[in-house]
Order: C-alpha cells, then sequence, then structure tokens
C-alpha cells in the first residue's frame, strides 16, 4: 500500500504539471471504486486546479471554485502524468485532461482507492476530521506523544500506526523509527518515559524526511505511460530482514506478528 512518504512523493510528481492548470474534461470509465467516484466530479469540468495538497495519505486538489477533489491510492493505486492520446491500461479508471495537453490518470487495479469531489472543508469530512497531527509539522511533539500513551497499554508500535494518534506511520516505517529510537515494537506505551518517546518523535521524523527525500530522486516515471509510479527504495535495517544480520550490530533480525502485522526488530540494538 503507497504510504505517507510514496503519496507525497506523488504529490510532489505531480505538482508542476498540473497546479495551475484549466480542466479541458472529466473522464470516468468506471465509478465503483471503494466508495463510488462523486458524480458532482464532472462540475470542475472548466474549472483550474489552484493546488495540490497532501492530509496522511490523501491528496486534495484545490479547485477555482472552492471544492475540493479528494484522492486515496488505496492498496495498489497510482497517478501518472500521460498524453490525452495514451492508450488506456485495464485498470485506468479516472481522467483529468488538461489545458496544456497533459492528463492525470488514476490507475487502481484493486478499486480500493477514492476519487471524491467535496463541496465542504475537507478537514470536516469524515475521512479526514478525527485524524491525529502530521507526523512532520510541529503539532506532533513529545508531548503530544506522551499524553497519547500515558494510558495506554498497547504496544507502542500499534500506538504510533493508529492516525488518531498520529497520520501516516506505516508498518515499515513505525518498524524503522522503533529501530531508530532502540524501542522493542511490543513495549507498553505506558511504560516509556518522556525522554524514550522524545527520542522516538525524532526518529519517526527523520525516517519519513528521509525517505520523502530518497522519493524525490525518482520521479521520471511520472512523465511516462507505462511506468511504475517513482517510489523510493529505501535501505531498510529490519523491516522484512528475518534472521538477516542486523547492519548495526550482526545480531539476526526477530520477527512476529502484532496486531495482525508483521513486526521486525532486533533483540540488541531494541532492548527496551
Amino acid at each position: 500500500m503507497p504510504e505517507l512518504p510514496e503519496v507525497e512523493t506523488t504529490r510532489r510528481g505531480i505538482l508542476p504539471h498540473v497546479k495551475g492548470q484549466k480542466v479541458m474534461e472529466v473522464i470516468v470509465k468506471r465509478h465503483d471504486l471503494r466508495q463510488p467516484i462523486t458524480q458532482s466530479v464532472s462540475e470542475i469540468d472548466g474549472k483550474k486546479i489552484t493546488d495540490i495538497e497532501r492530509r496522511s495519505k490523501y491528496l486534495l486538489l484545490g479547485i477555482s471554485d472552492g471544492s475540493t477533489l479528494l484522492l486515496h491510492l488505496g492498496m495498489s493505486g497510482s497517478l501518472r502524468i500521460v498524453s490525452p492520446g495514451d492508450v488506456w491500461k485495464k485498470h485506468d479508471h479516472f481522467a483529468l485532461t488538461l489545458e496544456n495537453k497533459r492528463q492525470l490518470r488514476f490507475h487502481d487495479p484493486r478499486r480500493f482507492g477514492l476519487v471524491l469531489h467535496l463541496a465542504e472543508s475537507p478537514s470536516e469530512h469524515p475521512l479526514l476530521k478525527s485524524l491525529g497531527p502530521e507526523p512532520l509539522e510541529e503539532a506532533f511533539t513529545p508531548a503530544h506523544l506522551h499524553a497519547a500513551c500515558v494510558k495506554r497499554a498497547a504496544a507502542i508500535k500499534l500506538v504510533i500506526m493508529d492516525a488518531k494518534v498520529v497520520v501516516g506511520v506505516g508498518n515499515i516505517y513505525a518498524s524503522e523509527a522503533l529501530f531508530r529510537a532502540g524501542i522493542r515494537p511490543q513495549t507498553p506505551a505506558n511504560q516509556l518515559t518522556k525522554p524514550r518517546l522524545a527520542k522516538l518523535v525524532t526518529a519517526i521524523r527523520e525516517v519519513l524526511a528521509d525517505s520523502i527525500e530518497q522519493g524525490g530522486t525518482t520521479l521520471r516515471d511520472f512523465l511516462h505511460s507505462d511506468g511504475e509510479p517513482g517510489y523510493f527504495r529505501q535501505r531498510l535495517f529490519v523491516y522484512d530482514r528475518k534472521g538477516q544480520p542486523c547492519r548495526k550490530c550482526s545480531t539476526a533480525i526477530c520477527h512476529e506478528v502484532l496486531g495482525q502485522r508483521s513486526t521486525y526488530w532486533c533483540p540488541k540494538c531494541q532492548k527496551v
């Protein structure tokens, strides 16, 4: 599933080709995604795309009439910039043809994505209203994380993956951030001290920022109709490395299923 860094990479990749462009045509090949594509999406025909923002894993295309196009890539979706004349792939479901003779095309084999046209403020939409702070913004502080943990005995990995606590910390990034912070994923959240939680906040920020930076170097494919999205290939320390030597201490990486998600850690580097 595309996670926060991949979605941010997508936003940065398509932004120069879409921002300020007038929509010349709205094309819907099939409506039945996770939720049906909003019928009112046709109303953005003739309007300009004023900006593209990201909230958690959602992309928000601002429209010149004050509405918003909310996109979610689901489990396997992607956005590509193509020429309008390019052959449509089997799972291309939606597109916006732009004034610059480019087309923003949404591809989603599993149809778990979303294309919703919102008249109201996106922050008031049920999908976004109860989300926690962005991990790279000032609101995500050690004090915020401590307040979320102090009464919770759940494993710390599950707490930082809770989008009501902080958005965008998916399974890979939770495992990698906990490794950087030297914290075992199973540790009860309410047993962690303020200094250790402060270290975890820093680790979360660093692993996401590093991933976004690496993603930004592989944007070539956003301009090719047959290309895969330009997602980064990160040098992971623990995730998906069961039994392999730790890159820091050579101890074998451990694995277990925690909260129905594969979880990896180094028993030597992550002692608590």
